[in-house]
């Protein structure tokens, strides 16, 4: 499983123009990809993660401040541009794997306590944030 996360002063997922998801003051934003070889292990793994990580504003954690955080899958995150002008992907997990894995991130996070939003799992989503910082980093489990 891979992750982009940001860290943001607020962010939110919109899709048909209805927000479905939004978190509010600090708090982090997760673009979760998946892959073939991923488990729910390993999405237990980067719950974990992303509820430890220390990225917040004072070297805090989510679990620390209490701080939400906005999950949204992006089989994109798996894309492949090295070759040609299109991108491939091959390795990103088809829906019926990866929609299970992103839940069970998600279902993992709420059960260490975590307030989490989500976008629309396969939907034409549009994305806002501010980041804060700017502050990206890759989480790979």
């Amino acid at each position: 499983m891979r992750a982009v996360v940001q860290r943001v002063d607020g962010a939110s997922v919109v899709v048909g123009g209805e927000t479905v998801g939004e978190i509010t003051g600090e708090g982090l934003c997760v673009l979760v990809g998946v892959t073939h070889e991923d488990t729910p292990e390993k999405a237990a793994q980067l719950a974990r993660k992303l509820w430890s990580v220390r990225i917040l504003e004072g070297e805090k954690s989510c679990s620390d401040v209490s701080a939400p955080l906005l999950v949204i899958s992006q089989f994109t995150l798996y894309g492949d541009a090295r070759k040609g002008r299109r991108p491939t992907w091959n390795a990103a997990a088809p829906g019926e794997v990866a929609e299970p894995l992103v839940d069970e991130v998600v279902r993992q996070l709420r059960a260490l306590g975590a307030t989490v939003e989500t976008g629309v799992f396969g939907a034409d989503m549009r994305v806002s944030l501010t980041n804060n910082g700017p502050f990206t980093v890759l989480v790979e489990v």
